[in-house]
């Protein structure tokens, strides 16, 4: 057993070497906005390193970059029997999901753990991405198996951005996976927060809907940086619905200060 596993290890270190920068996005709760933010970021980086980003998502119960990307009812190319391109997304992004797989957008990944353990060692090694500057991982909610699985199996990862909102139930269940990271030595780059606030597009007043000043709070308490702060924006909601094809101008200074982290 240890010898198998040790061949798969060598087969992701053997792709994964062409990459540059793997970042992995990561919350310890759903309903953040962490896939949002993870396609966005990629997106954005397609600016500085256009055909030379992709996107990996890796939540199998909710795999939803391809919606909102606009690329959903796509299917990948296979190469050969064991080997697949990743689909081409919006700005030349390449995207990997198992939504590609799925007979329809409401069939249901209904696995337990040992076989989605076993489905993301292929996603791993079984795509094609060449040579990237950045590889984004769209992680599963939570702290759980999938998520220590995933963080084990990448190796040289360049670091972790924490999605959290400014909720305090939302800080406390990120601020675990934060310490997760930690803990696994993997390098923490920053806290984005999303629905940090709400502008009205009326009168322009600010409304912290969410609660107010959490990630600059979390940041303090881990010793990390707040690297973005993403707000309410009805436009980022339309987008998203019927596909995303640009970035936002929220997330152009986010990836800066990535890059000068990583740099």
């Amino acid at each position: 057993m240890e010898a198998k596993l040790q061949v798969q290890n060598d087969e992701i270190a053997s792709v994964m070497k062409h990459i540059k920068y793997k970042i992995v996005v990561l919350s310890g709760k759903g309903g953040v906005g962490k896939s949002t933010v993870a396609a966005n970021l990629a997106l954005a980086f397609t600016q500085k390193f256009p055909g030379k980003v992709g996107i990996a998502d890796l939540d199998f119960s909710g795999p939803n970059i391809p919606k909102i990307l606009g690329i959903d009812g796509k299917r990948v190319e296979p190469v050969s029997e064991t080997s697949f391109l990743p689909v081409e997304g919006p700005k030349g992004l390449k995207v990997v999901s198992m939504a590609f797989f799925l007979e329809s957008k409401s069939t249901p990944v209904v696995w337990r753990g040992p076989l989605k353990i076993k489905a993301l060692r292929q996603f791993l090694t079984d795509f094609i991405w060449g040579n990237l500057e950045v590889l984004i991982f769209d992680m599963p909610p939570g702290t759980g198996d999938e998520a220590i699985s995933i963080m084990q199996m990448i190796p040289d990862m360049s670091g972790v951005v924490i999605v959290t909102t400014p909720q305090e139930v939302s800080l406390l269940d990120t601020g675990k996976s934060l310490v997760m990271s930690r803990k696994m030595d993997r390098p923490v780059l920053g806290i984005i927060e999303n629905m940090s606030s709400f502008i009205c597009p009326n009168c322009q007043s600010v409304h912290h809907i969410f609660g107010q000043g959490g990630g600059i709070k979390m940041a303090t308490e881990f010793n990390t940086e707040l690297i973005g702060q993403i707000p309410l924006d009805p436009s980022i909601r339309e987008k998203e619905d019927t596909g995303l094809s640009e970035h936002f101008e929220y997330f152009t200074p986010i990836i800066e200060k990535l890059l000068e982290k990583l740099n």
